[in-house]
C-alpha cells in the first residue's frame, strides 16, 4: 500500500507498468476510488506507466474537514507528482477526475502531456441538487451512502448493463457505500462549485472528450460544448450511461490508446 504524505495526511496511490514508460494518471469519480480503472490497466500498462489515485476524501486518502475545492484536490495531484518525482504526466480523468483534469489543463498545463475527459462537464448540476445531496449524506451517515450505491445504479450504468453484469455493477457502486460520508459531502462541495465554462480556452494540451449517450448526468451536449471550447479537442461518445470505462471496457480502454499513442 503506498502513500504520498500531503502536508495533511496521506494519498493513496498504486503505480502499474514499465518504469521507464510514460506516466499516464488517472483520477476517480465522485464515490468511487481506484479501482474503477481495474478494466484499463492491462491494456494501458503495455505502453504507460498507470499512477492512479483516490482522491481526498475517497479510498484509503485522507479525509480532512470540508469543504473541498476542485482547486485543492489539482493542488493534490501536483502534490503527489512531486513527491514521485515525476514532471510531466498524461491524464485521465472521469466525471469529478475530470473537473480536477480541467483546472489542471487551465492553471498547470505545463504539467500535463495530454488530457482526456470522461463523463464530465465544464459545469455539473446545480446548487439546489448538490446542496440537498450534502444535507442527506451529513444527516444520515452511513445508511445515506447505502441509499445512495442502490440509487447510483441507475445513474451510473444502462440498464441492460446492470442487468447483463449484476456483480460488476455491484462491486462498482458497493465503493460508494464504503465512502467517508464527510469526503463524500465535502467532495459534492467541490463539484457544485466548480465552473470552467469561461476558462476551457485556457487548455491548450492535446485533449480528448469521451461522452456516453445514455448519461444523464453529463450528457454528450456537455461534451460537446467542451470540444468547442478546447482548441483541437478530439470527441468521442459511446452507447453508455455515466461510467464509460467500465460498461464499455475494451473498446474504451482501445479508444483512449490510440489517442494517447497519436500524440
Amino acid at each position: 500500500m503506498a502513500h504520498v504524505q500531503l502536508a495533511d495526511g496521506a494519498l493513496h496511490y498504486r503505480l502499474d507498468g514499465p518504469a521507464d514508460a510514460p506516466v499516464l494518471v488517472l483520477s476517480n469519480s465522485l464515490g468511487t476510488d481506484l479501482q474503477m480503472w481495474d478494466a484499463q490497466i492491462p491494456t494501458w500498462t503495455e505502453h504507460f506507466r498507470v499512477l492512479r489515485y483516490d482522491t481526498r476524501g475517497h479510498g484509503q486518502s485522507l479525509v480532512t474537514e470540508g469543504p473541498y475545492s476542485i482547486e485543492q484536490l489539482g493542488h493534490d495531484v501536483l502534490a503527489m507528482l512531486d513527491a514521485l518525482d515525476i514532471e510531466k504526466a498524461h491524464f485521465i480523468g472521469l466525471s469529478m477526475g475530470g473537473l480536477i483534469g480541467q483546472w489542471l489543463g487551465i492553471n498547470a498545463g505545463s504539467r500535463l502531456l495530454s488530457l482526456t475527459l470522461c463523463n464530465t462537464a465544464a459545469k455539473i448540476g446545480n446548487d439546489e441538487v448538490w446542496n440537498s445531496r450534502i444535507d442527506t449524506v451529513l444527516a444520515g451517515g452511513r445508511q445515506a451512502m447505502a441509499d445512495l450505491r442502490d440509487a447510483s445504479i441507475a445513474r451510473w450504468f444502462t440498464p441492460a448493463f446492470a442487468a447483463a453484469e449484476p456483480e460488476r455493477t455491484l462491486r462498482i457502486c458497493q465503493m460508494l457505500a464504503q465512502t467517508s460520508p464527510e469526503g463524500y459531502a465535502a467532495n459534492c462541495a467541490a463539484v457544485r462549485d466548480a465552473d470552467f465554462r469561461d476558462q476551457l480556452n485556457a487548455i491548450q494540451v492535446p485533449t480528448l472528450i469521451v461522452a456516453g449517450c445514455a448519461d444523464a448526468v453529463t450528457t454528450p451536449e456537455h461534451g460537446r460544448f467542451m470540444q468547442t471550447g478546447i482548441l483541437g479537442a478530439e470527441y468521442v461518445e459511446f452507447p453508455a450511461a455515466h461510467l464509460s470505462n467500465v460498461e464499455i471496457g475494451a473498446p474504451f480502454s482501445r479508444r483512449v490508446l490510440d489517442f494517447l499513442l497519436s500524440l
